[in-house]
Formats: structure tokens, C-alpha cells, sequence
């Protein structure tokens, strides 16, 4: 299976401090990638990089093309949706407002109505509360509704950071669920940040394993899940 984003001797940096050393990866097209690791191992700056938030070193390629170097903006109009960390969602303006955001350099405004239809078919409570402040969601439906707008964009790669992070166990069931149906009905493929070992890893079709800046291990994910000592020193199940 072709790679839909390479990267080769990654490096990024906050200042003058390096947080990624020479990272080396790919993620698949149609796939969903999980990047694991504890607090601090560099996760969230992965994602960053990718979505020329901070300054890199090494190279980027999306689609056979580089990225690295690009502003933000150009990189969302390649097709890259980054759904971050704390959801982001703008408290002050309704779900649909909010998800309408998500299709701001969309052009298409036939295809924008149907892509809401879309996402609400994803998730039926957005619908339900399409004219309500994002203010007034619960955790769980405030990520759905980061989720959804990120889908927004229609895009080929799907970034997101931490979406488990303050959720219920039922919850995160659910918005895994969702991600998976998004991956196989839609065609969207996927690189997940994730502290949930467990359910990242019955989610993904690869992963990576990330610690102090390094990637310390790689493979399909159902053999991370069963290697026992990948477990027991990194994974804390």
C-alpha cells in the first residue's frame, strides 16, 4: 500500500530546543496510524510539524509532494485536517456555525450543505443541537463536534491529537467507533495521537511508539498489542 505522508530525518523544534530527533515514518493511504507515548515523548509536536505550526528540519511529503516549509493554510487547502488537543471548538457560535468554520476554504457551497448532512448522519446528537452554543455541550459532544469539523474540510488526512483526553470509557468506545466507520466508509485515512493504548491499538492498522523525541519501536498494531515486554515497559498495560 502506497504512503499518502512520508517523513524523513523529522526534526522540530520550540526556540532553540529540539523536541523530535530524525524522525522516520509513513502512513498509509486508507489507513488509520496511531502514535503512542507518554506525556512529553514529543506527540502533539508530531502533529504540529505536519501542520507547519513550528519550525521543522528533514522532510515532509504528502502525496509524493513536500509540505515541510509550507504555512498552515496552504497544507489545510492539501487536504490535511488537524483536530487538536482541547477540541478548540468556539464556545460563542452554534455547532453549525462551528462546523461551517471547518469548510472555510471550501468554495462549494451545494457540497457544503451536504457534507453537514453528512457528519450529522455521524453524529445524530449534533444535529439535535445544530443551533445551540458549543458552550453548552458536554465533553464528549464538544470532541464529536471538533471531530466533525474537521471532516468539514473533506479531507484526505485526518490529524487528531488526544481525542480520548477527559472522556468516559463508554465515550471514547464511541468516538472510536465513529473513527473507524469514517476511515472504511469514507476513504479518510487517519494518523491518531493516543494515550489509550488499548483502544488505540484495536483502532489502528499501524503504529509507532514514541519516546523522549525518538521513535523507539514500529509495526502493524495488532502485534504491538500482543508483544508482551512492548507492554509492559511502554504501554503500561
Amino acid at each position: 500500500m502506497a504512503a499518502l505522508l512520508e517523513a524523513s530525518n523529522l526534526e522540530a523544534y520550540y526556540g532553540w530546543s529540539k523536541v523530535l530527533h530524525g524522525l522516520r515514518f509513513a502512513v498509509e493511504k486508507d489507513k488509520v496510524t496511531v502514535v503512542l507515548g507518554a506525556n512529553g515523548a514529543g506527540k502533539t509536536t508530531l502533529l504540529r510539524a505536519i501542520s507547519g505550526m513550528i519550525r521543522t528540519g528533514g522532510e515532509i511529503r504528502f502525496a509524493g509532494e513536500r509540505i515541510d516549509g509550507q504555512a498552515p493554510e496552504d497544507i489545510v487547502r492539501r487536504g490535511i485536517a488537524h483536530v487538536p488537543e482541547g477540541r478548540g471548538t468556539f464556545i460563542n457560535l452554534t455547532v453549525e456555525e462551528n462546523l461551517r468554520l471547518g469548510a472555510y476554504v471550501r468554495k462549494d457551497k451545494t457540497g457544503i450543505r451536504e457534507d453537514l448532512d453528512r457528519v450529522f448522519h455521524f453524529f445524530p446528537v449534533l444535529k439535535e443541537k445544530s443551533r445551540n452554543p458549543a458552550g453548552v455541550l458536554s465533553g464528549g459532544e464538544q470532541q464529536m463536534l471538533a471531530l466533525a469539523r474537521g471532516l468539514m474540510l473533506r479531507p484526505r488526512l485526518l490529524l487528531l491529537d488526544e481525542p480520548s483526553l477527559g472522556l468516559a470509557p463508554v465515550l471514547v468506545m464511541e468516538l472510536f467507533r465513529i473513527v473507524r466507520a469514517i476511515n472504511e466508509s469514507e476513504g479518510v485515512t487517519v494518523l491518531l495521537v493516543e494515550q489509550d493504548a488499548v483502544a488505540a491499538l484495536e483502532l489502528a492498522h499501524q503504529a509507532y511508539l514514541l519516546e523522549t523525541g525518538s521513535i523507539v519501536t514500529s509495526g502493524p498494531a495488532a502485534e504491538l498489542r500482543e508483544n508482551d515486554s512492548i507492554r509492559r515497559s511502554y504501554l503500561g498495560y
